[in-house]
């Protein structure tokens, strides 16, 4: 069974920054695309970034977060640095996993792990 555990979420002001971290276990993710998603309240959950396999992968960003935010990954391990938080990026940040890629664009998984809260307020 897939784990993921996210971690790193918290208060920070506008324009500051913060780094997400998230691990997989369960299975061998050498193969697997990684990404994160974020759900802001009474919103939907929403692809934020995605990851290839390789350690050169480049990322792919949503239109909304694209030149402030950065994935990467090491391995089951991925991260997210987010520069210039706006008010706006405040939700429930989440990663997930997938050998396809449209399903991890999509969000479409059955399982999530418990997220971690980024906060964006002065």
């Amino acid at each position: 069974q897939v784990q993921l555990v996210e971690s790193g979420g918290g208060l920070v002001q506008p324009g500051g920054s913060l780094r997400l971290s998230c691990v997989a276990s369960g299975r061998t993710f050498s193969a697997y695309y990684m990404g994160w998603f974020r759900q802001a309240p009474g919103k939907e959950r929403e692809f934020v970034a995605g990851i290839g396999s390789s350690g050169d992968s480049i990322g792919v960003y949503a239109p909304s977060v694209k030149g402030r935010f950065r994935i990467s990954r090491d391995n089951a391990k991925i991260y997210l640095q987010m520069n210039s938080l706006k008010p706006e990026d405040t939700a429930v940040y989440y990663c997930n996993a997938s050998p396809d890629w449209q399903i991890l664009t999509t969000s479409n998984f059955r399982s999530w792990g418990q997220g971690t809260q980024v906060t964006v307020s002065s």
